[in-house]
């Protein structure tokens, strides 16, 4: 649970990064064997690409980086709940562990508005733990959009 936190402290960090550049403030890296493979946040405006959530850059960067698409006996931590899209790019890529931080009930897959975990049509599980960080990741998300109300 200590590795957990500390790693989810450095997405955090991710998350801060795209409040700065005034984006929904989420961030995400990506661990192997103890090592930080990538780091990313999210850039959907900074982009114009709907798709460019924290997870699929970091996955788009690990990609790059490791010379595969198959990402696999990673641990992907990310401050908030994967949606849908993130989810089916974090099983094709087979990241072994997701970890998040903020629970998202209205478009969260892990378990809090939907678990794809349940689905049969994916073959690769993936085990998943979220609420660390919980209050931390929750409250810089609550706060960026209370600024923009």
């Amino acid at each position: 649970m200590n590795e957990d936190k500390k790693w989810m402290n450095l997405a955090l960090e991710q998350a801060r990064k795209a409040e700065e550049q005034g984006e929904v403030p989420v961030g995400a890296i990506l661990i192997k064997d103890g090592l930080i493979i990538a780091k990313a946040h999210n850039q959907p405006i900074s982009k114009n690409d709907a798709t460019a959530h924290a997870e699929i850059q970091l996955l788009r960067a690990a990609g790059k980086k490791l010379e595969n698409y198959r990402i696999t006996d990673t641990t992907l931590y990310v401050t908030l709940e994967p949606c849908a899209m993130c989810f089916g790019a974090i099983i094709h890529a087979r990241v072994g562990r997701i970890v998040y931080g903020a629970y998202d009930l209205k478009t969260g897959v892990c378990g809090s508005c939907t678990d794809f975990r349940s689905l049969s049509c994916f073959k690769h599980q993936v085990s998943i733990t979220g609420g660390i960080l919980q209050k931390e990741c929750s409250d810089i998300l609550h706060k960026f959009f209370k600024l923009r109300r």
